[in-house]
């Protein structure tokens, strides 16, 4: 009898030490309700939110266990009614995005809050997250700007140096014309022609 005893026990501590590593691994993490949704919609759920996300069923007392245990605060009020818990380990905007597209078609999905950057965040704050560009849009219009900052700064360069020509040019047609001329001679004709280009 003892030994029946012993067993759920032994369990639920092996379920909080599990559900602790998730909150210690994860970047982030969303709370949602499932009430109403079938097994296999769980499923397709948990398809959709790819290999980063860790979509756990857990009961509340355990999860709150756990989130102590792992010092993760601010999510008790979350943890009312069936609850499932996404472990992001990756781009938690792609994660957001990816509950959202879901929740469009089955309604019966809730998303409740979440947990980010060591504060817990409103449901609010997860759609917003949701509108956010991934951190792969992000980057890649960060190499598009510098790369055209790099363009301008390149042209900005060369700039000194077709005038350095531009004025050993003009210094040389200049000696050639009147035989011999000074320094002040030069950039000032250098000078007209930029005028006269800009013209």
């Amino acid at each position: 009898m003892a030994a029946e005893t012993r067993a759920p026990a032994a369990d639920k501590v092996a379920s909080v030490a599990e559900i602790a590593a998730e909150f210690r691994d994860a970047s982030a993490m969303v709370v949602t309700e499932y009430r109403g949704l079938s097994m296999k919609q769980i499923s397709k759920l948990r398809r959709s939110l790819g290999s980063d996300v860790t979509y756990t069923v857990a009961k509340n007392t355990l999860v709150k266990r756990a989130a102590a245990d792992a010092g993760v605060e601010g999510l008790d009020d979350l943890l009312v009614g069936p609850t499932a818990i996404a472990f992001v380990a990756g781009e938690p905007v792609d994660a957001a995005k990816a509950l959202r597209e879901f929740q469009r078609e089955n309604r019966a999905l809730v998303v409740k809050g979440g947990y980010m950057e060591g504060r817990a965040l409103s449901a609010t704050e997860v759609e917003k997250l949701a509108d956010l560009e991934s951190r792969e849009v992000l980057l890649g219009k960060l190499a598009g700007a510098m790369k055209g900052n790099l363009t301008k700064a390149a042209q900005l360069f060369s700039a000194p140096a077709s005038q350095v020509a531009r004025l050993a040019a003009a210094l040389q047609d200049k000696r050639a014309a009147e035989g011999s001329a000074s320094t002040e001679d030069a950039v000032a004709a250098v000078e007209s022609a930029d005028a006269e280009a800009d013209a």
